[in-house]
């Protein structure tokens, strides 16, 4: 296992050339799956958590705790850098001081914190809200002061574009990287000349958000790297996948009675285990797990005894 810190490991891909690809995941399977494609970071989306643990909107309904707990279990579950949403902070400063320290205990590389005005929404709805640039200002500092791990990546999201303009987005996002903040966060760009502004306005290192469907030009990551982007994310796609994978499955179960006509869509059961770590399982077993025996005494009784 890397001796390295999942935290300086991140720094150093950020500040390479190469644009970091960090495909979003809803659930801790996806992370497994992102990693053994070879991505080199995941990025643990709130708007994928939203739909897979309660079945609801990306509206600020999870709870800080309950996003701690699926950051530890991603981060338990992967050996690279994981990135990981925090929304609001969960409220104002102190909240969001709190709230660093348990995803830093839970291992996470980055922390991801926006200036929305809570309940929070997805990046790409409308009616979203923004928090006055002072507020935000003093919870990126915040964050910074309370990390214990100086390599933790703060990330500072802006969503004051679609409200206000992308003139007032880069002026938040120049004062939060002035507060201290590690990566920069513009979201919702709605031209590819404002991506450029964006990518040439910071000393720090910049992500771009890429959502099926949503008010940002979706570009190739080839295209990304070269206007100057350092990070990209992919937040909707295993969602969307997913969900329509599944529709899939269970209409072809409900109209035919078995799922033999897609089984050709699956993977198959050796693969899955092999995926979700059945072998070390299995490994591990044989090395720790001892097994009863029968050894009999004087009298003839059997009595188990632990090998």
């Amino acid at each position: 296992m890397n001796s390295v810190k999942k935290t300086t490991i991140l720094r150093q891909l950020l500040a390479a050339k190469e644009i970091v690809v960090a495909p979003g995941a809803h659930d801790v399977l996806t992370a497994r799956i992102i990693e053994r494609v070879g991505f080199p970071v995941v990025y643990m989306t709130g708007y994928g958590q939203a739909a897979s643990h309660l079945g609801k909107p990306d509206v600020g309904l999870l709870t800080m705790s309950e996003m701690v707990t699926r950051a530890a279990n991603m981060v338990e579950a992967v050996n690279v850098p994981v990135v990981a949403d925090a929304d609001t902070g969960f409220g104002n400063a102190i909240n969001v001081m709190r709230t660093v320290r348990e995803y830093e205990k839970a291992g996470v590389a980055a922390i991801q914190l926006e200036d929305q005005v809570a309940p929070k929404k997805c990046g790409h709805m409308t009616g979203r809200q923004v928090v006055s640039k002072e507020e935000m200002i003093g919870k990126i500092k915040a964050a910074v002061d309370t990390r214990q791990d100086p390599d933790l990546v703060i990330i500072a999201r802006t969503d004051a574009r679609t409200v206000h303009g992308i003139d007032e987005a880069l002026e938040r996002a120049k004062a939060y990287e002035e507060a201290g903040a590690d990566l920069l966060f513009v979201e919702s760009p709605e031209t590819v000349d404002e991506m450029k502004r964006i990518t040439s306005f910071f000393k720090v290192p910049v992500l771009a958000n890429m959502v099926e469907g949503g008010r940002t030009p979706f570009l190739p990551v080839t295209q990304l790297e070269r206007i100057g982007y350092n990070i990209v994310i992919f937040p909707t796609a295993s969602t969307y996948i997913v969900t329509k994978a599944v529709i899939r499955l269970m209409e072809e179960l409900k109209a035919t009675g078995t799922t033999a006509g897609i089984m050709n869509e699956m993977i198959t059961f050796n693969d899955f285990n092999e995926l979700i770590g059945l072998t070390k399982i299995r490994e591990l077993e044989s090395k720790y797990v001892k097994q009863q025996s029968e050894e009999k005494d004087g009298r003839g009784e059997g009595h188990a005894i632990a090998r």
